[in-house]
């Protein structure tokens, strides 16, 4: 009888017991702030102050395990790359040509362009070039890095002056602009060199 008064006073006495710990770590973590593109999950707080960081878009949260201006100069450049290839991938299939043309090229696709060039040896010359460049890009990257200024994917190159003598409320738009169609652009050249190895077609790929 004993035992069982004073199980039911410990009992009692646990409704006036503080929250406990975890009970606020919970509630602390349901306040923070929600991703607007995956409204069930937090906020990335790496993502603030860079282009394109009001969709809160990093679900596997890469950006907390590697520095957010090298993952933003990664993806700047698959963007650009991406863009170029699926223009290059289209402009060959409609009959685009670079003249002189040499004859060894004659009746290829994109598609087929590939294992024809490596036989020929043009693909060993391609991969010496992008090893260049690749080359002298890490310099600035690495500059970056180490705390340099210098933003993610800024080479100073502008040859159209679109950036030119416009406000920072411009500059934000059009590189906005810049990144959406780069992420289009990764889909789309995947896409396209599916569709055409599947297909076998000419442009459009169906």
């Amino acid at each position: 009888m004993k035992l069982a008064i004073l199980a039911s006073l410990l009992a009692s006495g646990a409704a006036f017991v503080p929250a406990s710990q975890e009970a606020r770590s919970a509630t602390s973590l349901a306040a923070k702030e929600k991703s607007a593109a995956l409204p069930f999950l937090p906020y990335p707080e790496n993502l603030k102050g860079y282009v394109g960081e009001e969709t809160g878009f990093d679900p596997l949260r890469i950006s907390d395990y590697f520095p957010m201006d090298y993952l933003r100069e990664a993806e700047l450049k698959h963007s650009r790359i991406a863009m170029l290839a699926w223009t290059g991938f289209v402009a060959v299939d409609m009959g685009f040509k670079i003249y002189p043309f040499p004859e060894a090229y004659e009746g290829l696709t994109s598609a087929t362009a590939h294992d024809a060039l490596v036989q020929q040896g043009a693909m060993g010359n391609i991969a010496l070039f992008i090893g260049l460049f690749e080359m002298v890009g890490y310099l600035g990257v690495a500059e970056m890095l180490q705390g340099s200024g210098r933003e993610p994917g800024d080479f100073g190159l502008d040859p159209l002056s679109i950036l030119k003598g416009k406000s920072e409320e411009e500059v934000k738009r059009w590189k906005l602009r810049e990144l959406k169609n780069g992420r289009l652009a990764m889909f789309a050249i995947g896409g396209v060199a599916t569709q055409a190895v599947l297909n076998g077609s000419p442009f459009p790929y169906v």
